[in-house]
């Protein structure tokens, strides 16, 4: 939980109307110690990060992301955050998201099929959400506004689908940006000034990210070839396992992302559940504007034919079927698998493997995407990654389990 200070209510009352607040003065309205000095983008995001209470959820060679699901009795600025997270490039804060009222976090996950108390329950949810989303922006604007003074308005995003409208207070460098589209989430965003007024766009050149994608592959003595670098996000309690993957896809290829706006893109219900196709239209167009292209390709899961995109340091999105046979039967394999040194040896104890994975159900309740990112061809199997935190980044399967619980779907992001 983020260490709270006294009397932020006061504080502001205090504030309101008067000179510049100074660091101290917004670390107390914001209920944490969020500023060592009137600076934040001179400051480690690891320092920031431990100051907060915030996990570390990734680190790639270009940058880092911490994040904390807190709970109930948690606030920033009077109102309740879901998730908090804090980005870094080069070493150095370089963006803060909070996220408080909204449909995926706020909302319980569908989970196969309701009755009609279940489904009366839910429209109460909705409904009890949707109220909350407008008293958290109203809420978190009348605490800024109490610092800050009055908001201008302005437009955030890359893509058509992705762009928010925001409310937006500058202070000493530091961008306040706050949105909250009709019935999807209240974010708060702090960012240096100079981004905002960039709208939150980049487009980075594709010699820049085909040098970051090839530094990503990795080959290792026993004959993995493995994207190891790739940024992590946790999808946190609730079934976002589309808009996290495409977010963490997105970002590795150069193209700004955040998986509550890709849900809103894409379409995602409440509590969880997206439509492959729909996430891919609503991210086309922040893909393209990022100098990147989409494809949908086609192939059969063997480790020559993902090798074609691996090599090159292109991660696959795959829509699979996540069973708990299939689980089981992965996971109890994770620790020796690590320990992995000869790889024919290997393929031969996965004998039993094979023959049990071609057994494997499609489930349409267990419908997933994760992302391909990795093969060897010597012992038959495919490396994956989960949008689930720290622990599953790196998963083996055998050819013949993937085959047995693919949905046949795959998504790429090309430069």
């Amino acid at each position: 939980m983020i260490p709270t200070l006294v009397l932020p209510v006061l504080v502001l009352a205090a504030t309101a109307g008067a000179a510049e607040p100074d660091f101290a003065e917004v670390n107390t309205a914001c209920g944490a110690v969020l500023f060592a000095d009137d600076n934040l983008w001179d400051d480690q995001a690891d320092t920031v990060a431990q100051r907060l209470g915030w996990p570390r959820e990734s680190e790639t060679p270009v940058d880092s992301s911490y994040r904390l699901y807190p709970d109930a009795s948690s606030r920033f600025l009077g109102a309740r955050p879901y998730s908090q997270a804090l980005y870094g490039e080069d070493g150095r804060v370089a963006a803060l998201s909070l996220v408080f009222a909204n449909k995926g976090d706020a909302v319980a996950t569908a989970t196969g099929p309701t009755d009609n108390r279940d489904l009366r329950q839910r429209r109460a949810e909705l409904r009890g959400n949707r109220k909350a989303i407008e008293e958290d922006e109203k809420t978190l604007a009348a605490a800024l506004e109490s610092l800050f003074g009055e908001p201008s308005t302005a437009r955030f995003g890359q893509g058509s689908r992705t762009r928010e409208t925001v409310q937006r207070w500058d202070w000493r460098g530091h961008a306040f940006l706050l949105s909250a589209p009709r019935g999807e989430y209240v974010t708060l965003r702090i960012l240096p000034s100079a981004g905002a007024d960039n709208g939150g766009k980049s487009r980075l050149s594709d010699d820049v990210i085909r040098e970051r994608a090839a530094a990503g592959v990795e080959r290792r003595p026993n004959g993995d070839v493995v994207l190891s670098a790739l940024p992590m996000v946790n999808q946190g309690p609730k079934g976002y396992c589309v808009p996290a993957t495409w977010e963490r896809a997105m970002r590795w290829m150069g193209v700004p992302a955040d998986m509550y706006v890709l849900a809103m893109a894409g379409n995602t219900e409440a509590g969880g559940g997206t439509s492959g196709q729909d996430i891919m239209w609503g991210a086309r167009d922040a893909v393209t504007r990022a100098g990147r292209r989409l494809d949908s390709p086609s192939f059969k899961l063997v480790p020559s034919a993902v090798a074609k995109f691996i090599d090159r340091g292109l991660p696959v999105m795959w829509a699979m079927f996540s069973t708990p046979d299939f689980n089981r039967a992965v996971d109890g394999r994770l620790a020796s698998r690590r320990e992995m040194t000869d790889p024919r040896a290997w393929s031969a104890s996965l004998e039993a493997a094979r023959a049990a994975g071609k057994q494997l159900a499609k489930e349409p309740e267990s419908a997933h995407l994760c992302m391909i990112t990795g093969y060897n061809e010597t012992t038959g199997e495919l490396a994956i990654s989960d949008s689930y935190g720290p622990g599953f980044e790196e998963r083996w399967m055998t050819v013949e389990e993937a085959a047995a619980v693919s949905q046949g779907l795959f998504y790429v992001i090309e430069f």
